[in-house]
């Protein structure tokens, strides 16, 4: 039996702010029972809701330095799935209202954080042959145990896994701090090690010491070996080829399952889909009071409001795609320009378009549910879950190919009658446009041809199952 320790700084259903959470909480489950143990270590934040911390069983406490810091590390544990979960628990650090604040707190927050899950193993009587790190908030978990622990017999042999979720975060600030809260010493601090640019960096230090670095999706490894994508550590991304994947995302096929999906107005296969799916059509349109329609193309869209998502590209053409023969639906929130963007064509043409500014679950899979067409234009995108989603649910994505969007949805090809979705290459306004024609006249024309499509992407297999098997197989190169 070989041991996993999953850390990281959220994971559904205790804590959620992203996708990051989605892979902690889910993937677990996915791994073969009978070869792996697989557990896993998070903060234990105050707004975790009550109904979780009334299911911790307390496990036991000890302090621990930090640098020059004594700090209290109390260890709750509770049973969710099948799976074991320890928090880490400290009223100093994770107190907050969110699980993340300012950066300068949140660097010693995780420094805390990547120390007390190494120093918590012993005491659970836990020893991981493998520890699979998720984004920057762990990064220093492979350099505290090539350092710190390096001469503790417990820690040796332990193998670490980085895992980079979204390369735009690494937990950056300034050395001198760094070096003052971790304890670590000026050896670390060096170009080749955690110092970038004159800063330290977390994310970078767990790249360099980790076994195996992956990230979310195969395009996304390649990409960010490039200048463009690589966010200033594309030369050490280059240096670490030989042990640098990528694996995309899953999608829990349990809880995103049009045939069972409780938010849904009707159920629906891909067997009568044909039939059915119009029907969530007919009762999304009357709930946001847009024109009952059941013909006419219905676009959505459920997103942070964020140029990295593409929305001056959306921003740029808004009046085009809001066309007379197209019913438009916003969800999410971010940006005040873009939200109000939205606002201002829901209100210029009512009932052709809703813009919902907030997040909703329950109306996030009815919209998955109801539209014909999912738009992700991204300028970049780790992998993505949306258009997994949207496949699911026989709604056909849009994307840009870059990242996960060109792994996972295959561009329409109607001279060889394949394809998932419909995507475009360059990261430009008016070909987007184009895309969004070129699917609304398959839509219009030729209706065979785009259920033939909507059959090909509710066969598409992105459960977790597929890519469990592939982080299966590193870490049993790992380990043997």
């Amino acid at each position: 039996m070989k041991n996993i320790l999953f850390a990281a700084s959220e994971c559904v259903p205790f804590i959620k702010t992203g996708g990051l959470a989605d892979v902690v909480g889910s993937l677990p489950k996915y791994f073969d029972k009978e070869e792996f143990d697989v557990r896993v270590m998070i903060p234990n934040y105050r707004m975790i809701d009550q109904k979780w911390k009334d299911q911790m069983v307390y496990k036991t406490s000890f302090y621990m330095n930090l640098a020059w810091r004594n700090q209290y590390v109390g260890i709750m544990e509770m049973e969710y799935e099948g799976i074991t979960f320890y928090f880490i628990d400290n009223e100093f650090y994770f107190s907050g209202d969110h699980p993340y604040g300012e950066i300068y707190q949140d660097i010693e927050k995780f420094a805390f954080f990547s120390k007390a899950v190494l120093s918590a193993l012993p005491v659970i009587d836990f020893k991981p042959d493998v520890i699979h790190c998720h984004d920057w908030q762990t990064g220093l978990i492979p350099v505290f145990l090539k350092d710190t622990f390096a001469q503790n017999p417990f820690f040796w042999g332990i193998k670490t896994v980085m895992t980079i979720h979204n390369l735009k975060f690494q937990g950056v600030w300034d050395k001198n701090t760094i070096q003052d809260i971790t304890g670590l010493s000026s050896y670390y601090f060096t170009p080749d090690k955690l110092e970038a640019y004159g800063n330290a960096n977390y994310l970078k230090g767990g790249i360099c010491y980790a076994d195996e670095v992956t990230t979310v999706s195969e395009s996304y490894a390649q990409e960010i070996r490039t200048p463009f994508y690589g966010e200033g550590l594309d030369g050490l991304l280059n240096a670490r080829a030989g042990s640098l994947c990528g694996i995309v995302n899953g999608l829990d096929y349990n809880e995103w399952n049009p045939w069972t999906d409780p938010y849904i107005y009707h159920h629906y296969s891909a067997a009568n889909f044909r039939r059915e799916k119009k029907k969530n059509k007919l009762a999304l349109q009357k709930e946001l009071g847009l024109e009952e329609n059941e013909k006419v193309f219905m676009m959505g869209v459920v997103s942070r409001l964020t140029d990295q998502k593409g929305f001056d590209l959306i921003e740029c053409v808004m009046e085009q795609l809001c066309a007379e023969d197209t019913q438009f639906v916003i969800l999410g929130t971010g940006e005040p320009r873009y939200e109000n963007l939205f606002r201002h064509y829901e209100w210029k043409y009512k009932g052709r378009v809703s813009s919902n500014i907030y997040y909703n679950n329950e109306r996030s899979h009815k919209i998955y549910a109801a539209c014909d067409a999912f738009l992700m234009p991204s300028l970049f995108e780790p992998c993505g879950l949306s258009q997994l989603m949207s496949l699911r649910y026989g709604t056909l994505p849009i994307v840009r190919e870059t990242g996960g969007l060109k792994d996972t949805v295959e561009p329409y090809n109607e001279y060889e009658g394949t394809g998932t979705g419909f995507s475009f290459a360059n990261y430009n306004a008016h070909e987007m446009l184009a895309t969004v024609e070129y699917a609304k006249d398959v839509y219009y024309n030729h209706k065979r041809e785009w259920n033939k499509l909507v059959d090909r992407a509710m066969a598409a297999d992105f459960s977790w199952d597929v890519s469990a098997k592939k982080y299966e197989e590193i870490y049993r190169k790992l380990t043997y």
